[in-house]
C-alpha cells in the first residue's frame, strides 16, 4: 500500500515522512488480506469437495483431504519433533483432534444440505466466539450484522433443511470456534507452520480408519486422488497455513468476526462451482456480512492507530 508521495514520486519516501502508525496499519491490514485468502480458498475447496463426495464419500473425501494435507505439510515444514514440553503436545494434538472433528462434521453436513446454508450455520460458532472474546462493544455491533446476514442467508429459518445436517453443521461451527482458540495457541509455540504439520498429521492419523471403512478401494482411484489433493491444498494447506499467521497478529475476536465472509464466499463458490443462483435475498445478506467485515478491518485498522501513537508520545 502506497503513501500519498511514494505514488507521487518514483524515489522511496524516507521512513521518517511516512504517516504515524503505517508499519503497524499495513501489518493490520496484510493480516486480514491473510484471513479472506484463506476464506476464498477454503470455500472453493469446499464446492470441489462437494462435486468429490459422489466418488468417495463425505469422510472418504475427508480422509483424501487431511492424508495429503499432512503429507504435503510434513514434507515442506519437515517440523522438529524432539525438544517440546508435554504442553506443546498437547495443545497440537487437540488442535489435530479439533481439525478433524471441524471437517469431517462439515463434510458429513454439505453432503445433506446446500453448501450456503451448512457454512450460514457453521459461521455462528465463530460468531460466538467474537462475541464472549471481545473486549470492545464496537466488535458486538459489527457481530450483530454479521450475524443478521447469516439469518438472512438462511432465508429466515432452516426449518426445509434436512435435520441431521443443520447438527452437523452446528457441531462443526462448534469445532471451528475451537480450533481458533487452539490454532492461535499453536502459532505461539510452535515456529513457522510446524505445529500446523504436526496437527495435520494428528487429524490425518485418526480421520485415516472411517476414510477405509466407508469408501475402501475408492480411496485408490488416481482420478480421486488427484481431486482430493486439489481439495487439501485449497481447504487446508494453503488456508490453514495463511490463519496460522494472521492468528499470530490479529486477537481471536476479530479473526472469528472476519470468518462472518464464509457464507458469502461459499455462495460465490457454489454459483461458479456448483451452478447454485443466488436470490435477491442472499445477495442482501452477503451485502451485511461484507458491511459487518469493512467495520472489522475499519475497527482493526484504527485500533493499530492508537496503539502507535500511544506508543509514541
Amino acid at each position: 500500500m502506497s503513501t500519498p508521495s511514494t505514488a507521487a514520486s518514483p524515489s522511496v519516501t524516507p521512513v521518517a515522512q511516512l504517516p504515524a502508525g503505517t508499519p503497524h496499519r499495513r501489518r493490520s491490514l496484510g493480516s486480514i488480506g491473510l484471513v479472506l485468502s484463506a476464506g476464498i480458498s477454503v470455500q472453493f475447496g469446499g464446492a470441489l469437495a462437494a462435486s468429490l463426495m459422489p466418488r468417495a464419500g463425505a469422510l472418504g473425501v475427508v480422509t483424501l483431504r487431511l492424508v495429503a494435507a499432512a503429507l504435503v505439510l510434513l514434507v515442506v515444514c519437515r517440523p522438529r519433533v524432539r525438544g517440546h514440553s508435554r504442553a506443546d503436545w498437547a495443545t497440537v494434538i487437540v488442535f489435530g483432534l479439533t481439525m478433524a472433528g471441524m471437517n469431517g462434521l462439515f463434510y458429513q453436513s454439505i453432503a445433506r444440505i446446500p453448501l450456503g446454508p451448512a457454512v450460514a450455520l457453521e459461521v455462528l460458532g465463530p460468531l460466538t466466539l467474537s462475541v464472549f472474546a471481545s473486549r470492545r462493544a464496537i466488535n458486538l455491533v459489527w457481530a450483530g450484522l454479521a450475524l443478521a446476514g447469516v439469518v438472512l442467508l438462511s432465508g429466515g429459518g432452516f426449518g426445509s433443511l434436512d435435520v441431521v445436517g443443520v447438527l452437523f453443521a452446528l457441531g462443526a461451527g462448534a469445532m471451528w470456534a475451537a480450533y481458533i482458540v487452539f490454532s492461535a495457541r499453536t502459532g505461539r509455540r510452535f515456529p513457522q507452520a510446524d505445529g500446523l504439520a504436526l496437527a495435520m498429521a494428528v487429524a490425518a492419523v485418526v480421520f485415516l480408519p472411517l476414510g477405509i471403512v466407508e469408501s475402501g478401494t475408492k480411496l485408490l482411484d488416481p482420478t480421486t486422488i488427484a481431486l482430493g489433493s486439489a481439495v487439501a491444498v485449497l481447504s487446508s494447506v494453503l488456508p490453514y497455513t495463511l490463519e496460522l499467521i494472521a492468528l499470530r497478529r490479529l486477537p481471536a475476536s476479530t479473526f472469528a468476526i472476519l470468518m462472518s465472509l464464509e457464507p458469502a464466499i461459499a455462495a460465490t463458490a457454489g454459483f461458479l462451482v456448483l451452478s447454485q443462483s443466488l436470490s435477491a435475498t442472499e445477495a442482501v445478506a452477503i451485502a451485511l456480512v461484507i458491511a459487518a467485515s469493512m467495520g472489522v478491518v475499519l475497527t482493526q485498522v484504527g485500533r493499530g492507530k492508537a496503539k502507535v501513537q500511544e506508543d509514541g508520545s
